[in-house]
């Protein structure tokens, strides 16, 4: 918005809470449902709030997902009997490597702890969350959703204060339209963040709080899911599918995922690492490769493609975990990157975090204190079994820096032998140096990739995958996906790196357009299902992405 309306609009209106938490995925619900169990147990008062800039609780939530069901258990020992949406119990592991043509088991017996999923349920996350919702609106927690928190507020004494919502109804001009409507401003003597990987306000608390200082730069990946309806000859219920390999090359770091959920589903996704190297590389479509091979292509044969997405995963691990507390709040989940890597899951470690920023909160809290560091949460952490567990990944993704015959090597060795031995701990540590976007190439250096056309059976076009997403934004808000200079994309990116960003986005939101000196990056930001990925590779770090109007991005019904 320019300055001169701001300065022209009404002062926001605000809220006072006990706690705000920015987020309604399974972090932020389990601080809150945490928060106001303690309440109710004490006896005391404790107002909560949860802010969610999907339409509904689980609107943007996209994981494979296999669930380790312990976090659960501590928050609600009786989950089962309240009936939560774990019901597809893990039967079978299969981890096959891929050339172009064949595939390779790994033996059983040699099956690194990190892919046994004995006692692992598939689940919906979607559908986790929105249960998790209900059981936070029945301890009176307030959730407002179609709310994006789009600023942070800081009091006197530089503390987090809150945060306000985004103005509605602001035109493409910057400009309030005719439905305009003033955000809200929620004050809280704490603040959680759980916005999930990447998040707008948990980047710059990140910075401005210098929480990554003295910590690897931090890893992300991009995962691409899609859900199938499936011939029911081929479905095998609770049967788990990871994979290496083809058809990404032995220095890329990506795998997949392929399971046969409840009620005739499968969920097959691909995971792109997004330190890759080659700007040619399109995560889109070598998932949609992916699918032709044919160890895969026998589950999905006969099916139907009933739902599409895709979101950024925080996959640097424990070396690149940032300080997690910082005066007035707290950063849980994957907004943190507490994502445990090697064993392809996350859900389990966000609701931990949240339960622990919890405990610490309403410690602070009964005791008087207000908008302080919450010191007690990191120590919590550092002596859970969480904790125990991303020591022991410490090592993952740093080794497939050096191939993956070397990682495949040292996983095994790391945890399959050691733990064997009774150590958790490998006696060493890899460090990692450069962050995902320094480490994409100029297109001179790599060979252009030619993609097969997609068939419409087994494989499709980003556009027909969009539209699975129910991906919505109002046309006429400015645009959130925003440019440092609007020059760059065409003087440097497509000039030196090939346009990256026309691949490397799932959606297909950038393409250049025109020829020769009016060549033009265009931003369909309409089509965006908020995967932070733009965020995250673009190697002159240009491409900015705020918080659009709340309520818009996709509408995943059950990913």
């Amino acid at each position: 918005m320019n300055t001169e309306a701001s300065n022209a609009l009404p002062p926001r209106e605000a809220m006072e809470f006990d706690v705000v938490i920015v987020g309604g995925g399974p972090a932020g619900l389990a601080t809150a449902i945490r928060l106001r169990q303690l309440a109710v147990e004490k006896g005391s008062e404790l107002s909560v709030c949860v802010l969610e800039k999907g339409s509904e609780p689980g609107a943007h939530i996209l994981s494979g997902a296999i669930m380790d069901p312990k976090a659960l258990t501590e928050l609600f020992p009786d989950w089962q009997a309240m009936g939560a949406p774990l019901k597809q119990a893990v039967t079978q592991d299969e981890f096959l490597f891929l050339s172009e043509t064949a595939a390779k088991a790994t033996p059983q017996a040699l099956l690194p702890e990190c892919f046994h999923n004995h006692g692992n349920y598939i689940v919906s996350l979607g559908e986790v969350t929105r249960w998790l919702a209900q059981q936070a609106e029945a301890l009176e927690v307030a959730i407002f959703p179609g709310f994006a928190a789009a600023e942070v507020l800081y009091d006197e004494a530089g503390a987090v204060m809150g945060v306000a919502t985004g103005d509605m109804g602001i035109q493409k001009d910057g400009t309030p339209g005719p439905n305009f409507e003033r955000g809200m401003e929620l004050h809280a003597r704490y603040t959680v963040f759980a916005e999930g990987s990447r998040g707008h306000l948990g980047r710059q608390l990140i910075a401005r709080f210098k929480l990554d200082e003295g910590k690897d730069p931090q890893s992300y990946g991009i995962g691409i899911k899609e859900l199938w309806q499936a011939d029911p000859a081929t479905h095998q219920p609770g049967l788990v599918v990871h994979a290496a390999g083809w058809p990404l090359d032995s220095d890329t770091y990506g795998g997949s995922f392929l399971y046969h959920a409840e009620g005739g589903k499968i969920a097959v996704g691909f995971v792109v690492g997004l330190d890759y190297k080659n700007p040619w590389l399109s995560p889109f479509e070598e998932f949609q490769r992916f699918k032709t091979h044919p160890a895969i292509a026998k589950h999905l044969q006969g099916g139907k493609r009933i739902a599409y997405g895709a979101r950024a995963i925080t996959a640097g691990g424990i070396l690149s975990l940032p300080r997690t507390v910082f005066p007035g709040g707290a950063l849980v989940g994957c907004e943190a990157g507490y994502l445990n890597a090697s064993r392809i899951k996350g859900s389990h470690a966000a609701i931990k975090t949240g339960m622990l920023a919890a405990e610490a909160a309403f410690e602070a809290l009964a005791a008087g204190r207000s908008r302080d560091e919450l010191s007690a949460y990191p120590e919590a952490f550092e002596k859970s079994w969480l904790h125990a567990e991303l020591l022991q990944a410490k090592n993952f993704k740093q080794w497939f820096k050096k191939g993956r015959t070397i990682a495949t090597v040292m996983t095994g060795i790391e945890q399959w032998l050691l733990p064997k031995l009774g150590i958790r701990n490998a006696p060493w540590t890899i460090h990692r140096t450069q962050p995902d976007h320094a480490c994409l190439e100029p297109a001179a250096q790599h060979q252009r990739i030619t993609y097969p056309k997609p068939d419409g059976v087994l494989t499709f076009d980003r556009l027909s995958s969009v539209f699975l997403s129910s991906t919505n934004h109002d046309e006429h808000q400015p645009s959130h996906l925003t440019l440092k200079d609007a020059s760059i994309p065409v003087s440097v990116n497509l000039a030196t790196y090939g346009g990256p960003e026309a691949r490397y986005c799932p959606a297909g939101v950038y393409e250049f357009v025109g020829e020769g000196s009016d060549t033009r990056l265009q931003i369909n930001a309409q089509n965006c299902v908020h995967c932070k990925t733009c965020d995250i590779k673009d190697p002159t770090q240009n491409i900015v992405w705020v918080t659009p109007q709340g309520g818009g991005g996709p509408n995943y019904p059950a990913m």
